[in-house]
Parts: C-alpha cells; structure tokens; sequence
C-alpha cells in the first residue's frame, strides 16, 4: 500500500508544484528573490503547520467514516482532473502552457510596477505566498487523503517531498519555466490514480471486502485508464465526423 500512497502523492505534487514555481519564478524574475522567496517560505511553514495539526486530529475519527469522506472528496477530486485531462487529451480544451502562465504572471506583474519599492516587494511577497498556498493546500489534501487510517503519512509526504525536490532543482538549472515537463499527461495519470484511491476509500467507508485488498487500488486504476482512454478516442472520432 505505501507505493501507490506514495506515487499518488508525488505525482499529484508534481502537477501542483510546477504550477506554483512558474509564479514563484515570474515573481523572483521581475521583482527579486529576495520577496518571492520570503513569500514562498512562509507559505510552504504555514502548509508544514497544517500537516501537523490536521494529521493527528485525523486519528480521533472513526475509521469508517473518515474512509467514506476521504472517498467521496477524493472521487470528486480525481474525478475533474481526470474530466479536464480527458477533454484535453481529446482536443476540446486547450493543453495547459507554463510558458503562457510565466509570461502571463510576469505582465501582470509589471503592469502593477508603481508606489513604493517596500509596497512592491510587499505585493511580490504576498502573490508567490497565494501560488505556493493554493496548489500547496491542494497537495496537503491529497497527502492526509491516501495516508489516513493506513499509518501511511510518512510515504506519502515523501512522494511530496520528493516532487518539491526535483522541480526545485530543475528549477534552479534552467531558471525558466518547466515547459516540458508533460503538465497535462501527469494530470491524466493523477486524476486516474487518485480517482482509484477515492472509489477504494469509499467502497471501504461503506463496508465493501474488495477481492485481493489493496491490490484492487491498482486494477481500479488500471480500468478507469481504459475507460478514460476510450473515451478520449470516441470524442476524438466525434470531433473529427463534426468538422467534416
């Protein structure tokens, strides 16, 4: 159980977490390091302290009940990442581009380039603070989520942890924005493994012995990327007959 726990986390992490590196990279890029690197330690501290607090307070629910809610919020999570994954993969909604979000963010960002250097380190600080504790608490989810009732913490906030890692070194290679990173096919591989993770939570939650225990995880996986490949080439086929 701790591989798939820890895979789970570290790709969904990876997805999270060059997401906010591209603005955590615009904000150093136009206005310092010095501002979007304070906003990124409080953020990741703040994150930290969550994980700390939420991770025990787990252990007071019912094993029961806290598998069927994780389950549920695990589904609907896993579920429109997957949804969103598919209609990309399928042409019907356009791939997402770090190098647009980086120039996008740094525009903005130059744009709002008046008062104070102090008030814009200020504003600097504060929008690599939002990047980093928006897709963080995302992943904070996602790590408690496959790890609760199962003493699985450690595994899963190491996949994080290791997902941090290397967008951080990569980052601090390049200095760019990690455009080739394959954001959209690990999105598909996240909303599949996650999506797995919630039915299983959920069928536990409500009683069901599912046949060869946790190895069911990764044959759910395995039928929901069939079903998801499907489905990609039936709207591909759909598309195709509408332009003719």
């Amino acid at each position: 159980m701790a591989a798939p726990a820890l895979s789970a986390a570290f790709l969904a992490s990876l997805v999270e977490v060059v997401e906010a590196f591209t603005i955590v990279l615009a904000v150093g890029t136009v206005r310092g390091w010095r501002p979007a690197l304070i906003g990124t330690g409080c953020a990741l501290g703040a994150l930290a302290l969550l994980v700390l607090l939420l991770g025990p307070a787990l252990t007071l629910i019912p094993l029961q009940a806290l598998q069927l809610v994780i389950g549920v919020l695990l589904m609907m999570f896993g579920l429109r990442w997957l949804r969103k994954a598919i209609l990309r993969a399928a042409g019907f909604i356009a791939l997402h581009d770090e190098d647009a979000a980086f120039a996008k963010e740094t525009g903005a960002l130059q744009a709002g380039d008046s008062g104070t250097a102090s008030r814009r380190d200020w504003l600097a600080g504060l929008t690599a603070f939002k990047a980093v504790i928006l897709e963080g608490i995302e992943v904070v989810f996602i790590v408690l989520a496959v790890s609760a009732g199962r003493g699985l913490l450690w595994p899963a906030s190491l996949g994080a942890l290791a997902a941090c890692a290397l967008v951080l070194a990569l980052g601090l290679i390049l200095r760019k924005p990690l455009a080739r990173v394959p954001e959209n096919t690990l999105k598909f591989a996240v909303g599949v493994m996650i999506s797995a993770f919630g039915i299983y939570w959920t069928g536990e939650g409500l009683g069901v012995s599912w046949p060869g225990a946790d190895l069911a995880i990764p044959a759910l996986a395995a039928l929901l990327l069939a079903s998801a490949l499907t489905l990609v080439a039936a709207f591909r086929e759909r598309s195709v007959e509408m332009t003719a």
